[in-house]
């Protein structure tokens, strides 16, 4: 071979990944064979790295929104230093590697986030540039370079331009100017069913453009410096997000190049074979040739000379002003700091009944100041959701009506560290951001979710805003932790354990007023408690959630009116805490007499904790157009009709 360092490199990076892709007889070598270039161009002149420290926080964050091509950016893991020998890479897609099909966060060292969905690692790409400027802000003194100071790159391809979340982001992200944001689009126009003109003939740039994008376009995706001259213009523009799309040929150099033949399977044994002739390469798999091996050990070496510097740069603001430094520290290692709950410790309700969303809203505002890495919005409905921070500045994010994006926008601001974002919408809106919430869950990122609006008795809005189904859709998601409390107490007790919560938690709370509880609920660590006792073993045990907590107290009066004495009333505020609790303490708390549940959404997961020889009394169908307490009645959750359940169920016992 006598190719020059780059070439060598690119052709490093497209042959370890059809390789990879031909060992686990499973990928797409497409996306690889085409985009090598401009990654190589972006990871050996511009991205700011190191692969000693892959956590060091002034790093550039690099996205492979097109996860699919996952290959390729485990080939750049590697042959840039990081700590991903070549066995995991020959390990693709097989159970217990570190490279698998799509880049999980937190698995694969150098890996910002987990892709795969599409769409959504340009979202988060735009969560992690708003999280950067705000914390740059933040911890800014006039005339000195910000602590942090750095660029979030994009590789995106055609299918994550056609995704809604990424409209949504990249609107946002113009409106937002977040000039140390890039897209690169890997525009090979090619997707799964063949051509993208089959479905994909828009103006992307002008598209682009009209958000507010800053766009240039490289029409040979071959050609390193033109790619590189246009991340430079892209890099000198302060004041919008660029997109630079970079035309390209999906699976180059094989016989499928330019074919949907490319895209999602192994080249097989004769293409592969074209292939390396082709790119006049060895036969033999995996090949690294030294002159590469010696980049990767030069890309290191400079890696480390970027990360000094800036911990040199910090250890200096450290001695001209020690506690912001402490205090950026502490943000980026997401310390809570001494004293951030003390604004709950005094918090007073005043007694009435309020709804567990007004609840909340306080709730956000005692801990704001004791709390400054708290940070949030709501998709247009801050008033509602009340998650204004009052005399907030920047702390208020304003996502506009794109629940999608917001979603995937706090995944990268939590991702990005230095804050603890929150977002919001209506409980039924959740569904416009379940993909994110998903991906939420599995990567454990602290983000908050207020979903207000919880039940049916919404009302008048109808069955379009009375959620039904979601609730017990999200109790389904594993790793996300809900809450659905009862009352004022309940919900702040809540937050205080979604703040300090591994990974997501959901906040379902009520329009309604609800009125405090009869005990302080210190229970609600453990998902469930006994809010209001009986003398003996209890006859029937009456489970709920949410505002049907308050029901249940009401059908246990009007129980003992009856003569039925011994009637237990179970808060359950969070099922993932309670069925993480010892087999002993569900049992003292549900006992063995009769349980009836009480929820207005789906029964759907109930019956586990009801047993046999329990019911529910739930929504198994869509709600009505009608004030809140019809509705309820209409369903039969009054106090009447549901004593009416109970006295049968004691009856048949």
């Amino acid at each position: 071979m006598n190719l020059d360092l780059d070439t060598l490199c690119v052709t490093t990076l497209r042959m370890l990944a059809v390789d990879m892709v031909e060992q686990a007889q499973s990928g797409h070598p497409g996306l690889p064979l085409g985009a090598a270039p401009m990654a190589h161009v972006l990871w050996s002149r511009f991205l700011r790295h190191d692969p000693s420290d892959p956590r060091w926080p002034d790093r550039d964050r690099f996205i492979l929104s097109a996860g699919h091509g996952s290959a390729l950016l485990y080939a750049l893991l590697h042959l840039s230093g990081y700590d991903l020998p070549l066995d995991e890479l020959k390990r693709f897609r097989q159970l217990g590697s570190r490279t698998p099909g799509h880049p999980e966060h937190g698995l694969t060292p150098g890996v910002e986030c987990s892709t795969g969905p599409l769409g959504q690692g340009l979202a988060m790409g735009v969560g992690m540039a708003m999280a950067e400027r705000l914390l740059a802000d933040r911890f800014a003194r006039p005339g000195e370079r910000p602590l942090v100071d750095h660029h979030v790159y994009v590789l995106a391809s055609d299918g994550d331009l056609m995704e809604g979340v990424a409209s949504e982001a990249a609107s946002l992200a113009g409106h937002q100017r977040l000039g140390k944001l890039i897209v690169l689009y890997d525009d090979n126009r090619i997707s799964i069913e063949g051509s993208t003109d089959l479905a994909f003939t828009e103006e992307v740039e002008a598209r682009f453009r009209a958000y507010g994008w800053h766009t240039l376009a490289v029409e040979d995706g071959e050609d390193l410096e033109a790619i590189a001259g246009a991340i430079e213009l892209g890099r000198a523009e302060s004041g919008r997000p660029t997109l630079i799309r970079v035309r390209t040929q999906i699976g180059h150099g094989s016989p499928v190049a330019g074919t949907a033949g490319a895209h999602g399977a192994p080249l097989g044994p004769e293409r592969l074979a074209t292939t390396r002739a082709f790119y006049q390469w060895p036969a033999e798999s995996f090949h690294v040739p030294r002159e590469a091996q010696a980049f990767r050990q030069a890309v290191i070496e400079r890696g480390r000379e970027w990360s000094q510097a800036w911990a040199a740069r910090i250890a200096t603001a450290e001695t001209e002003d020690p506690q912001r430094v402490a205090l950026f520290r502490e943000a980026l290692a997401g310390v809570l700091p001494e004293g951030w709950d003390n604004g709950l410790n005094t918090l007073d309700f005043g007694g009435k009944p309020i709804a567990t969303r007004v609840a909340s809203g306080m709730v956000i505002n005692a801990l704001a100041p004791g709390l400054p890495s708290l940070i949030g919005g709501s998709a247009d409905l801050a008033p509602s959701n009340n998650t204004m921070i009052k005399n907030g500045g920047a702390r208020n994010i304003h996502f506009g009506v794109r629940e999608h994006a917001m979603g995937a926008v706090v995944n990268g601001m939590a991702l990005h560290g230095g804050w603890i974002p929150y977002c919001a919408t209506f409980l039924v809106f959740s569904d416009y951001m379940r993909g994110a919430m998903r991906l939420s869950a599995l990567m454990e990122t602290r983000v908050i979710y207020v979903l207000t609006h919880d039940s049916i008795a919404v009302g008048e809005d109808g069955p379009t805003h009375q959620p039904i189904e979601q609730l017990a859709g999200l109790r389904a998601l594993p790793g996300l932790t809900v809450f659905r409390p009862a009352e004022a107490n309940e919900t702040a007790a809540a937050w205080r354990l979604a703040v300090t919560a591994r990974g997501p938690s959901a906040l379902i709370l009520s329009r309604q007023n609800l009125p405090l509880l009869p005990a302080a609920p210190e229970g609600v660590a453990r998902g469930g408690y006994v809010v209001s006792p009986c003398v003996g073993a209890p006859e029937l045990v009456l489970l709920a959630s949410g505002s049907e907590v308050a029901l249940a107290l009401g059908v246990k009066a009007r129980l003992a009116a009856a003569g039925h004495l011994r009637i237990r009333v179970v808060s359950m505020p969070s099922w993932e805490l309670f069925a993480a609790q010892s087999r002993e303490y569900r049992q003292e708390v549900l006992s063995d007499g009769l349980r009836l549940a009480l929820e207005a959404g789906s029964s759907l997961g109930w019956h586990r904790w009801v047993g046999e020889r329990g019911e529910v009394i739930a929504v198994d169908r869509f709600g009505l157009s009608a004030p809140g307490g019809q509705v309820m009645e209409a369903v039969g959750l009054t106090e009447e009709a549901v004593t009416g359940r109970a006295l049968e169920l004691l009856g048949r016992q």
